[in-house]
């Protein structure tokens, strides 16, 4: 089974593009992931409305998908890569942390797929957006599943 501590690490420490984008891990256990990326100015897309541009609020959600479909795998040593992301946007997102939460549908031999939705603490139960990733698994040659 994955190394939950390690797994965390690696999507915190280990990956420049959410260092850079400020993506922190604040959840995992198997078949699920909980990530947040804090507010700062440059992830402003609309200036006119103070909204989160649109490829902060995917790249979130696919990153988080991507670290779930990653919980349900036996191999730290396995690679996760997506295939297709659909998003829908429902509502601007805030000058605020977002959060997304990420829950395995299918994790199968080769594909995983994921149903991801984005809120803010202070509203949770207003959804600023939705997402279905899908992920190819590659896992090592000497340990196929």
């Amino acid at each position: 089974m994955i190394d939950f501590a390690i797994l965390e690490q690696v999507m915190n420490e280990f990956i420049p593009f959410n260092r850079f984008c400020g993506f922190r891990v604040t959840l995992v256990e198997v078949g699920k992931a909980r990530m947040e990326v804090p507010f700062r100015p440059e992830l402003i897309g609309d200036p006119s409305r103070q909204a989160l541009h649109g490829g902060v609020i995917s790249a979130l959600a696919d990153t988080c998908g991507g670290c779930a479909v990653w919980t349900s795998l036996k191999d730290m040593h396995s690679r996760v890569s997506t295939i297709d992301l659909r998003i829908d946007y429902l509502r601007p997102g805030k000058t605020e942390t977002l959060i997304a939460e990420a829950v395995v549908v299918r994790s199968g031999n080769r594909v995983g797929v994921c149903d991801v939705r984005l809120f803010h603490n202070s509203a949770p139960e207003e959804t600023v957006a939705t997402g279905k990733g899908v992920y190819n698994i590659s896992r090592p040659k000497d340990k196929e599943a």
